[in-house]
């Protein structure tokens, strides 16, 4: 199967235009220029708010005005992550796709169908004036991967629509009507740098190879966090060995699990022979562990340049004690609805800041407000035990399912017409902006659906092709479907 073969056509065609705009989190400006200009072309009327979010109204079919007015809704940013061998700007490259069988995925990166297939979905709809609808608004919101920004800021009165369709869950033939509601926490450890003694080995400790993963949608599958495990190592290394750490760095985005991380350490030159074979034997053990779901975990051990400077023996101490006692993964499953984690935790990323300091990220998520907070609490906790100065986001509210809501009953029905078997209706532990959407516009009848999507947030990210297809059918199903409007 070729890429211009892919259908429906409309879809792949606009998907393959938005690979080629750069749009990181926070720098979705091409983006939004495309948004524009694609709606004064298409002659709708198009709005832009002061955070970036576009909204493009499309004035319905005729014999369909008297229907309720549907906002569609996906993010225009995506998660720019790429193995380290990939050499692509997300800032200026465009996104390079191939097709696998049944599977779009991209070159070595991300594929940002997480949103961009939502978003070439609604653009599908707004150039094909063939398609039966009542009226429409086309929302796409900014920064949603690392802040959920474009939510937060979204004014009322911006969208008129009485029924909302997220387009921006990842399981085909699946329906959400809730989500986990999130918040970050962030340790700051503050260090002295000392000196390398002369006579010691420098060397670099590497964790690869890991899926990674999204830490709302496959926090419960048990991956390896290359943060927990290098840190293992580190640990049993600082006990043995008169060891220095000089450098340590690890995972990147806060919802995404870590794939990678690297540590510079140094040990007299004499104990060098005792850490590769230290190291052998953790690197079997460790792999024995995760061989079942993450069987491409590497260690790597490599001679490096001795530094002349590290972290003073202390900050060291209880730098790798909190992460050690910091929890990752999750905590508590759902009460309600079988199979549903309710809370969870995620140790994202560890970084060596300007100004002598270490920084921890970590996300928490739970569908529970409580909870949420009690998580968040209890890392606090971990980081206050060790010494580190604790700050937190924002965090932004889950979305209470409604199971008996209007547009879910018309998705149902709509599915078992189409496909002749059910649609399963589900909550999601990720976050979504429902809960966000809801705090401005408590009226909004809501549900969420998309495509197959597998590995978001990492390299392995890829769309099941022919669940687009389905998607659409049952999209634009919908959209017929839709109630009249209330006098």
């Amino acid at each position: 199967m070729e890429k211009n073969e892919l259908k429906p056509a409309g879809v792949f065609h606009y998907f393959n235009e938005i690979c080629q705009v750069p749009r990181p989190s926070k720098k979705e400006e091409k983006m939004i220029a495309f948004l524009k200009a694609f709606g004064e072309k298409h002659k709708l009327e198009t709005m832009t708010d002061e955070t970036g979010n576009v909204l493009i109204k499309k004035p319905a079919t005729r014999g369909m005005e008297n229907r309720k007015p549907v906002v569609m809704q996906s993010h225009i940013d995506m998660v720019c992550e790429k193995n380290n061998d990939v050499k692509h700007d997300f800032l200026t490259d465009p996104i390079e796709t191939e097709v696998d069988g049944d599977w779009l995925k991209a070159k070595g990166t991300t594929l940002g169908a997480d949103n961009g297939i939502g978003v070439a979905t609604e653009l599908a709809i707004l150039a094909d004036d063939t398609i039966q609808h009542g009226p429409i608004e086309c929302l796409f919101t900014v920064d949603e991967e690392t802040g959920l920004t474009g939510a937060f800021a979204l004014k009322k009165g911006f969208m008129n629509g009485e029924i909302l369709l997220n387009l921006d869950s990842e399981d085909e033939g699946e329906l959400f009507i809730g989500c986990a509601g999130g918040i970050d926490s962030i340790a700051e450890f503050t260090y002295k740098e000392v000196d390398v003694p002369t006579g010691h080995f420098g060397c670099k400790v590497q964790i690869k190879g890991l899926k990674g993963g999204h830490s709302g949608g496959d926090i419960h599958l048990g991956l390896g966090n290359a943060n927990k495990i290098l840190n293992r190592f580190l640990s049993q290394t600082f006990k043995k060995h008169d060891m220095y750490l000089c450098e340590i760095e690890g995972g990147n985005l806060r919802n995404a699990i870590a794939r990678e991380a690297h540590a510079i350490i140094a040990i007299p030159e004499a104990d060098k022979h005792d850490l590769r074979a230290e190291l052998n034997i953790f690197a079997a053990e460790v792999q024995a562990e995760y061989n079942a779901v993450d069987p491409g975990l590497q260690l790597i051990l490599e001679s490096e340049s001795p530094r002349s400077k590290a972290i003073d023996k202390d900050t060291t101490k209880r730098l790798l004690q909190t992460i050690y006692a910091t929890p990752h993964g999750v905590y508590a499953m759902s009460q309600d609805i079988p199979g549903l984690v309710e809370t969870s935790t995620n140790l994202a990323s560890v970084k060596m800041k300007p100004g002598n300091t270490i920084r921890i990220e970590t996300s928490q998520r739970s569908s529970t407000e409580s909870s949420k907070q009690d998580i968040a609490n209890m890392v606090r906790t971990v980081f206050e035990m060790g010494g580190a100065k604790v700050s937190f986001g924002d965090g932004y509210p889950g979305w209470k399912p409604n199971p008996h809501s209007e547009i879910l009953e018309i998705a149902t029905a709509s599915y078992k017409r189409l496909f002749g078997i059910e649609a399963q209706v589900k909550a999601i532990h990720a976050g979504l902006e429902c809960g966000l959407f809801l705090n401005k516009y408590p009226t909004l009848d809501m549900i969420s659906f998309g495509p197959t999507l597998r590995g978001v947030h990492s390299p392995d990210e890829r769309m099941y092709i022919p669940s687009v297809a389905k998607f659409w059918e049952h999209l634009l199903d919908i959209l017929i479907h839709i109630p009249v409007k209330k006098s």
